[in-house]
């Protein structure tokens, strides 16, 4: 647990050191596409670390300076099956757009979605020394909270206060300078695999890169593809990628649960592939631009044309009905959408005073996904794409990008963790997520 604690201390200084030489990269670590942009930060905000304990600040003060996307390889389900093809698409990545940008990065911060990410309330209490709350009493309430026995191989990713109580009045966001004798806390813990994290890190240093931060792609996810109503009363993001589809719940605009399932965009192409017996891309152009979850009395007519490259003439020339590409995809996304459901109702998604259901990630843009979408999970759903980002480039304001937009959002105002208090050695600590929607549900 030390050595968690200061390597995570060690890479928010590296980041704020990189914002202020005003040049960091943030890099999307995904199954299907590895993506980079580089920001360049104007000096307004380089000092500031957030607007309070555990807030999400609004308008960053950065902008896009190079961007560049290249077709992952070496990674499965989120994280990295092959270091070295790993290593070569992240290079090819980032050296495009340091291109762009005309300028070198020795920074980057990382988002992966893999890991079998666990989430945990915590809660923690304390007295106030001098009945105004200080720093160091926040130091000690999160050092006081009940850390559970998260199992070996397994790391702190995150973990965020959501929320204060200062005696008898509860929900607030930032305690300090306040008067009373007791200070109470409810933490938000993720933890994953860690020879995932560790795995991203020697990719990274192998590109000659120092990693600044590292965060889960659900939770960055949410940020950029949730508005600020929809953070605050309560709402999922369903984050559906290419190898997992990534699930966060947010509530007073702080994360409280996240999950991923490991099934995602590329088994609806894969099926394609299987049961129309054409290659991966075949498949993945038909999914493209002819799929659907919907089926109509048209679509039996409607003809695709597989095309092929075989030499078998009768093969080549083959076409399929819309209806036909529609019945292989549909059952794969129900299941899909079948698992978070079970995830939504596991995590008590229900008792949260609004439940609703944002969309996005490329597998979100299939015609008809969110009809179905709102009929499985029986909650309001909408499709969702980065928001609140000035200069962003028009080929990354799709649903494909929210995981780094949102990144870019983490990386400008990173919310306050455990590791950004002075905690002593001596105090850090060697319950479920219900209990934290239990808390919820009795205090607002």
């Amino acid at each position: 647990m030390i050595e968690l604690y200061e390597s995570q201390r060690a890479m928010r200084a590296m980041r704020k050191a990189a914002m202020q030489r005003g040049v960091i990269a943030v890099l999307d670590v995904g199954t299907s596409k590895i993506s980079c942009l580089i920001l360049r930060f104007d000096g307004a905000n380089q000092t500031s670390l957030g607007e309070g304990v555990g807030s999400l600040a609004g308008q960053s003060g950065f902008r896009v300076i190079g961007e560049a996307t290249t077709m992952s390889r070496g990674v499965e389900f989120g994280e990295i099956s092959a270091m070295s093809e790993t290593e070569r698409a992240i290079r090819t990545a980032l050296q495009s757009a340091q291109k762009m940008a005309a300028v070198r990065v020795d920074h980057v911060i990382a988002c992966f979605s893999g890991g079998q990410p666990r989430s945990y309330g915590l809660a923690g209490q304390t007295d106030v020394e001098n009945q105004v709350v200080g720093e160091q009493d926040i130091a000690r309430v999160l050092a006081a909270c009940d850390v559970p026995d998260y199992g070996t191989g397994r790391e702190v990713l995150h973990a965020q206060p959501v929320n204060f109580a200062l005696d008898h009045r509860s929900g607030l966001n930032d305690p300090r300078g306040q008067i009373g004798q007791n200070l109470f806390t409810d933490m938000h813990m993720l933890t994953v695999d860690e020879r995932v994290i560790h795995d991203l890190a020697h990719c990274i240093k192998r590109c000659d890169l120092e990693l600044a931060g590292v965060a889960s792609s659900a939770y960055v996810s949410g940020i950029s593809s949730l508005v600020e109503d929809e953070q605050e009363l309560g709402a999922a993001c369903i984050d559906l990628g290419g190898g997992t589809t990534s699930l966060s719940i947010f509530m007073k605009r702080h994360m409280i649960y996240a999950d991923t399932i490991r099934i995602g965009g590329d088994h609806v192409t894969r099926d394609i592939s299987m049961g129309l017996q054409v290659p991966f891309a075949t498949a993945e152009r038909i999914k493209t631009r002819h799929g659907g979850v919907i089926a109509t009395g048209r679509d039996d007519m409607d003809m695709i044309e597989v095309g092929g490259n075989t030499g078998d003439w009768e093969h080549d020339r083959r076409s399929v009905s819309r209806a036909e590409v529609i019945g292989i995809m549909r059952p794969r996304i129900e299941e899909i959408l079948e698992d978070v459901k079970d995830r939504l109702d596991a995590a008590g998604f229900d008792h949260l005073p609004s439940q609703q259901i944002v969309l996005t990630g490329g597998g979100s843009q299939v015609p008809g996904l969110d009809g179905l979408a709102s009929r499985i999970l029986g909650q309001q759903v909408r499709l969702g794409r980065p928001l609140r980002v000035h200069r962003l480039p028009q080929s990354f304001s799709g649903a494909s990008h929210s995981s780094l937009v949102g990144l870019s959002l983490f990386a400008a105002h990173p919310q306050d963790e455990w590791w950004d208090f002075e905690i002593p050695h001596s105090r850090l600590p060697t319950r479920s997520f219900k209990r934290a929607v239990r808390w919820f549900k009795e205090n607002w």
